[in-house]
């Protein structure tokens, strides 16, 4: 019986050892450690041994069990390590790898774009409060306190002749306030109105709002910037007008339109069947405004004008729908 024990152990080792894989392991136990295996037979057998000799024959098969077992683990341990990929060192010579970032929001695009072209006109960049008072929002801009053409824009109010800006032309009147003519300014910046939002308007939107006083100023040289602006933005190829219009800050005031975008002046929806799109406002600035910063109206003359960014953005980039600009979509902010 002994014998046979010490046959089983050296079976057993040499088969473990040959063992190359997890599947030839596995059959390696099956033979040997199974209940129906080799070592419980010889367990099995032990009932036939004399009984003076059970007591060591069944330490020595305890023994073989508990070793065949512990030899097992161990080479089970060491097949499932060689068989996990074996990673891969960190190379620190390698170049770091760039994370992918977001582009400028379009009218932050346009808005830049905007103020590149006039600076390389001479143009300086001013801001001011989106906070401001009756005065500089209306008073100081030719809006009389009973005047018509405060109707025209529907005003947040804050408190009493406190307001939330409805454009940027305040910023006007602060820079000639501090500052002698020759002015040439453009002042970009939040403006609100309390509107409904539709495909054509928001509560909150950007202005871009221009002015250029000094002595001798005409209105052909409004046209003029206004002219080389547009074909710089627009591209040189694009038709434009100008028509008479009215703001109680210029007298005379004109719109100036380009073909449309999307019809190429040929007429649609967004045109409303014209074939022209309105792209700013502006004008000659009104003497009363002048009156109110100090300038002798006399000797200096000026010209203003402003449009919209999110307007102009949808200009340039054939959007017909303001709001999909504030709405998020990566999938359509990625575009640009």
């Amino acid at each position: 019986m002994l014998e046979k024990v010490v046959h089983t152990k050296q079976a057993f080792t040499e088969e473990l050892q040959k063992a190359a894989t997890l599947q030839d392991l596995e059959q390696t136990r099956i033979k040997y450690l199974a209940r129906s295996g080799e070592i419980a037979a010889l367990f099995e057998g032990m009932k036939s041994a004399a009984p003076a000799e059970k007591p060591a024959l069944g330490k020595t098969l305890n023994e073989l069990r508990q070793y065949a077992q512990a030899q097992f683990d161990e080479k089970k341990l060491l097949l499932e390590q060689s068989a996990k990929p074996k990673e891969v060192p960190f190379d620190l010579t390698l170049p770091g790898r760039s994370k992918p970032i977001g582009t400028k929001h379009p009218v932050t695009q346009v808005m830049e774009e905007i103020k590149r072209i006039f600076r390389s006109m001479g143009f300086s960049v001013e801001n001011g409060p989106e906070i401001e008072s009756d005065y500089y929002n209306f008073e100081a801009l030719n809006f009389a306190p009973d005047h018509p053409a405060r109707d025209m824009q529907d005003t947040i109010f804050i408190a009493d002749k406190i307001l939330l800006r409805t454009h940027t032309s305040p910023v006007q009147i602060r820079v000639m306030e501090k500052q002698k003519p020759p002015v040439r300014a453009i002042m970009p910046g939040w403006a609100y109105r309390n509107e409904a939002v539709s495909a054509r308007s928001l509560v909150a939107f950007h202005q871009i709002e221009g002015l250029y006083v000094d002595e001798g100023v005409t209105f052909s040289e409004l046209k003029g910037t206004l002219v080389a602006f547009a074909k710089q933005f627009y591209g040189s190829s694009i038709k434009y007008r100008f028509r008479p219009s009215f703001f109680p800050f210029t007298e005379p005031s004109a719109e100036m339109d380009i073909t449309c975008y999307l019809c190429n002046g040929k007429g649609c929806r967004i045109c409303k069947h014209s074939g022209w799109l309105e792209v700013l406002g502006s004008g000659m600035v009104h003497p009363h405004v002048f009156q109110a910063v100090g300038y002798d109206a006399e000797k200096y003359t000026g010209y203003a004008f402003g449009m919209g960014i999110e307007r102009t953005a949808l200009l340039r980039y054939g959007i017909d729908d303001i709001r999909i600009l504030y709405e998020n979509d990566v999938r359509f902010l990625k575009q640009f």
